[in-house]
This record gives C-alpha cells, sequence and structure tokens, in this order.
C-alpha cells in the first residue's frame, strides 16, 4: 500500500514518532492508541490519502512534515498541497511542491511578475524557482531563462585559482548548473546553453542590459549589497518575470554592508506586482537532519550576536546609501 510505504518504512516511521500502532488490514488501516493521538494520525492518513489518490507516493519526508502539521492543527487542504501539480510547473518533471510554504512560493511566482523568497538552506527555493523558469521556457511563455548570482567567497578565498575569468567564477555559478541538469538531459541543456537560450552568469554581468521576455533567477541575493541590488531590479524588461532567492542568516558580505535583499525587503514591501515569500525550518526538504542542524545552529547562537552583526552592516551601509539616493 503506498499509503503506509513500501514494506512498511512509513508505517514504522509513523508509529516511532507517535504512540499509536497501525494494522494495515489490506483495504482498511487501523489506528490504535489513546483517543487524542489516533484522532490526529487518522487526520493526517486521511490527507495523505488524498495526495495517494491523485497519484503522489508519499515519502518519509512526507510523513515528517505531515506530522508537524498534524500537531500544529494545520492538516487542512495538505492532501491537495502534496498532490497537486501548481500550473507554474510542467508535470513531466516530477516536481511538486512539498509543504504549503512551497505551494504558497509557487503561487506567488505564478501571480506576480518579481518575487523575493527568503529562507534558510533547504527550502527549495532556488531548485523550485528553477523548475518554474524552466517551465515557462518549454511552454514557450519566455524565450530565455537568466540565472545569476553574486560572486562572494563564503569564508574561501578563490582569488588564486588558475584559468581565465569565467572558470574563476564557475565554482560560484556550480549549483545553478546541478539545478538545471537535474530537470533536463545533458545534451539539451549544452544546446540550450550554447544558443544562450539559458544563460548563468555572475551578478557583475548583468549590468547595462535590458532582459525582456526572460524568466531571471538571482540566487544567493543575500550577498548582493545596495548597489548591486537596484542594479538588478531595474534590468527587467517587458514581459519578464523575476524571482530573488537569499538566505538572510548566511551573509557572507564583509562588516560594514548591510545585505541588499534585506534592504529591498523592506524598500518593495506592499508595491503590487512585486510578492515577498518567507520560508521556514518547517520548509525544509532536505535531509532530515538539515531541520535538525539549522534549528541545532540557532538555538546555540547568541541572539545578541546575530543582532550586533545585523546593527553593524546596517550602520556602515547607511551613509552610503544615502549617498546614492540624494
Amino acid at each position: 500500500m503506498k499509503l503506509l510505504g513500501r514494506n512498511g518504512e512509513l508505517r514504522r516511521r509513523i508509529q516511532d514518532e507517535t504512540t499509536v500502532r497501525i494494522v494495515d488490514r489490506g483495504v482498511k488501516v487501523v489506528v490504535v492508541g489513546d483517543d487524542a493521538e489516533t484522532a490526529l494520525v487518522g487526520k493526517m492518513l486521511d490527507e495523505m490519502l488524498v495526495a495517494v489518490r491523485k497519484g503522489h507516493t508519499p515519502s518519509v519526508a512526507d510523513v515528517t512534515y505531515a506530522l508537524g502539521e498534524a500537531r500544529n492543527r494545520h492538516l487542512d487542504e495538505l492532501g491537495a498541497v502534496l498532490g497537486e501539480v501548481p500550473s507554474v510547473l510542467r508535470r513531466e518533471f516530477q516536481i511538486k511542491p512539498r509543504t504549503r510554504g512551497q505551494r504558497r512560493y509557487l503561487d506567488t511566482i505564478t501571480s506576480h511578475d518579481l518575487t523575493l523568497a527568503i529562507g534558510p538552506a533547504g527550502t527549495g527555493k532556488t531548485y523550485l524557482a528553477m523548475a518554474a523558469a524552466v517551465s515557462a521556457l518549454l511552454n514557450d511563455t519566455v524565450s530565455r531563462v537568466v540565472l545569476t548570482r553574486p560572486a562572494v567567497e563564503a569564508g574561501e578565498n578563490l582569488g588564486f585559482l588558475p584559468g581565465d575569468l569565467q572558470q574563476k567564477v564557475n565554482p560560484y555559478l556550480r549549483p545553478l548548473y546541478d539545478a538545471l541538469y537535474s530537470m533536463l538531459d545533458y545534451d539539451r541543456v549544452r544546446r540550450l546553453l550554447e544558443r544562450e537560450t539559458v544563460e548563468v552568469a555572475p551578478l557583475a554581468f548583468m549590468r547595462g542590459r535590458t532582459l525582456s521576455n526572460a524568466f531571471v533567477i538571482l540566487d544567493e541575493a543575500q550577498n548582493t549589497k545596495h548597489e548591486q541590488m537596484k542594479m538588478f531590479l531595474t534590468r527587467l524588461g517587458e514581459n519578464s518575470k523575476a524571482v530573488i532567492t537569499g538566505d538572510i542568516t548566511q551573509i557572507d558580505l564583509p562588516k560594514g554592508f548591510q545585505s541588499g535583499l534585506v534592504e529591498a525587503r523592506n524598500i518593495l514591501k506592499g508595491i503590487p506586482g512585486i510578492g515577498i515569500v518567507h520560508l521556514t525550518q518547517g520548509d525544509v526538504v532536505r535531509h532530515a537532519l538539515v531541520k535538525d542542524i539549522i534549528e541545532a545552529y540557532e538555538r546555540a547562537e547568541p541572539r545578541g550576536k546575530a543582532d550586533d552583526d545585523h546593527a553593524a552592516r546596517a550602520k556602515g551601509s547607511a551613509t552610503h546609501a544615502k549617498g546614492l539616493r540624494s
């Protein structure tokens, strides 16, 4: 039975995480335990069954997420979230949102020309944006896809690597290529890159351009400075859509600079046509340990230190930003 997983692995996961016992009687599943816990698990299984009937095969990650939603009394329409593919995605990719936050993210991309997605590692910010972009390209909604990142080092010094400029910046862009190759076969990706139908380039290469009839993704945007973010935002041309992603808990800018993503979130809030989505630890869909790691670091990092770092960046950039706007 798909609902309980191959060889009952999902049933075992539910039983490990709760006090209930699940009995599989073929066409019927019986949940045994105290009233509150059996009601919670029963409702969760009902919603997962909705997804199964829509063709979805539940995973261990789905069970973990569903249990969290059940304990928070947020199970309404969970089956629809897991079982339906939003119109922004092509069905043959076998890609779909796996959390309520991811579904909201894709809906925002559909209904807005510019989307800011902010959240921790593993929440699907880049991957889902890439899937939406490739879907738009294959559906002829846009004529090209442009993928870009700021070239900011995360503790490593790549300046002395051998090779020309393109070879030096390739390590920064590799995650974008990885996502692309996971959706399309190698030969098709190579042809798209050769024809520049899909372009992967550092953010600095965007200056002076107008990106029309394109789906543009700015990844790792927490590492943009004020001027870079403003430059990118003003590149958008006719019939174009842009998604900006970033994790504001992992800013690698030098001290004294405020993140362009943090600033943009505050400046652009409330403008029609611009959607802002905040994903959380509850939307993490990588290995189950990723969510635990993120929570452990949040507990370990003194709140005061994080606030001091943010204040230092903001103070250092205030005079500079004021001068640019005057």
